[in-house]
C-alpha cells in the first residue's frame, strides 16, 4: 500500500470501543522493588503479604516484614489491614492500619510498590497474560523452574507447619537425546508437549508440575504419603508408557524415569528433597529406564 492512501482521516462508523474482557480476579502485581513482575489473584481466602514463605505473596526483602499486611474481599470491595508491619503500610503513600482498595492503588510494601487491580479493570486480562509468560514454560504449559521452585518453598513451609505430608518427584523422559538426534528437534519438541499432555491429565488437581531442564520435571504432591506417591508415580509412569503417539519414525518406545522422596526428617528443606529425588532418578536411569525408584 502506498505512503499516499493514509494522506486522508477515513470517517468511520461511531463505534463502542472494544469489547470488554470478562471479569478476571482481583490481583495484586508488584511493579516496582524486590518481586518485580510477582502476581498474585486474591481469592476468598486472606492473602497476606510479606518475607514469610507462608506468605502468598512472597516479597524476600529485608525491608518487608515476614507478615507485613493482608488482604481480603469483603463482599463487593477489598480491604487491606497492616499486621504490625517495622515499616508500616502506605496506601498512595498514607500510612493506613485498615483501609479500602480502588482499582489502581499503589500499597508501599518496605522498597516495593504493588498494585492492585480489580477483577473489573481492563488491566487485568493484561498482568494476566504477562503473569502466564514469566512464570510458565512455552512449550509445555508447565511452571518455569523459577515459579516452580517458589512453589516448592511455600508448600514445604505450609507441611511443615500442618505436620503434613509432601511428596517431590523429578521425572526424565528416557532416552531423549536420541529422539532428537535420530528425527530432529521439531520431533523431540513434540514429544515433549505429548508426554508432558499425559503427565497433566494423570495428575490430581493439587498436583503442581514445573519444567526444571530440558526434558526434566518436578512434581509436588501435597498430601500424599510415601505409598500413595509412588502409587501416583507409577500410574504416571505407566500412562506414558502406554500412551500412542501420533509421531512417525520414532526410533523406539517413549518411556519415563521417576525419582521420588517424600518430605520429613530426612529431607527437611527443599535442596535436601531435590538431591534425594534427583540421586533417586539417578539410580533408575541406572537400572534399566521406565520405574520409579523411591529415595532411601
Amino acid at each position: 500500500m502506498a505512503s499516499s492512501d493514509f494522506d486522508t482521516t477515513q470517517r468511520t462508523i461511531l463505534s463502542p470501543g472494544p469489547i470488554r474482557p470478562e471479569e478476571q480476579s482481583a490481583c495484586l502485581v508488584v511493579i516496582h522493588g524486590a518481586g518485580l513482575g510477582q502476581r498474585v489473584d486474591i481469592g476468598e481466602s486472606i492473602t497476606r503479604i510479606g518475607r514469610d514463605h507462608a506468605c502468598e505473596m512472597l516479597i524476600a526483602h529485608p525491608s518487608v516484614s515476614r507478615r507485613h499486611c493482608e488482604i481480603w474481599r469483603d463482599g463487593d470491595r477489598y480491604r487491606v489491614r497492616d499486621l504490625g508491619s517495622t515499616n508500616t503500610t502506605r496506601l498512595n503513600d498514607r500510612v493506613v492500619e485498615v483501609a479500602d482498595l480502588a482499582d489502581g492503588d499503589h500499597l508501599t510494601i518496605g522498597e516495593s510498590i504493588v498494585k492492585f487491580i480489580s477483577g473489573a479493570s481492563v488491566e487485568a486480562g493484561y498482568h494476566e497474560e504477562v503473569h502466564q509468560q514469566a512464570t510458565h514454560d512455552a512449550l509445555t504449559g508447565y511452571y518455569n523452574r523459577r515459579q516452580f521452585l517458589e512453589i516448592v518453598e511455600r508448600e514445604l513451609v505450609r507441611a511443615g507447619r500442618a505436620n503434613g505430608a509432601l511428596a517431590f518427584a523429578i521425572l526424565d523422559i528416557d532416552l531423549f537425546k536420541r529422539i532428537n538426534d535420530t528425527c530432529g528437534h521439531l520431533t523431540g519438541d513434540s514429544v515433549l508437549r505429548q508426554v508432558t499432555s499425559i503427565i497433566r491429565r494423570g495428575m490430581r488437581a493439587e498436583d503442581v508440575a514445573g519444567r526444571i531442564g530440558g526434558e526434566e520435571f518436578g512434581l509436588l504432591m501435597p498430601g500424599l504419603d510415601p505409598a500413595s506417591a509412588h502409587a501416583h508415580a507409577q500410574f504416571l509412569r505407566s500412562s506414558v508408557e502406554q500412551a500412542t503417539y501420533t509421531i512417525v519414525g520414532l526410533p523406539g518406545p517413549v518411556t519415563i524415569s521417576i525419582g521420588l522422596a517424600s518430605f520429613g526428617s530426612a529431607y527437611p528443606d527443599r535442596a535436601a528433597l531435590m538431591r534425594a529425588a534427583d540421586l533417586a532418578l539417578y539410580e533408575a536411569k541406572q537400572g534399566g529406564r521406565n520405574r520409579v525408584v523411591v529415595a532411601g
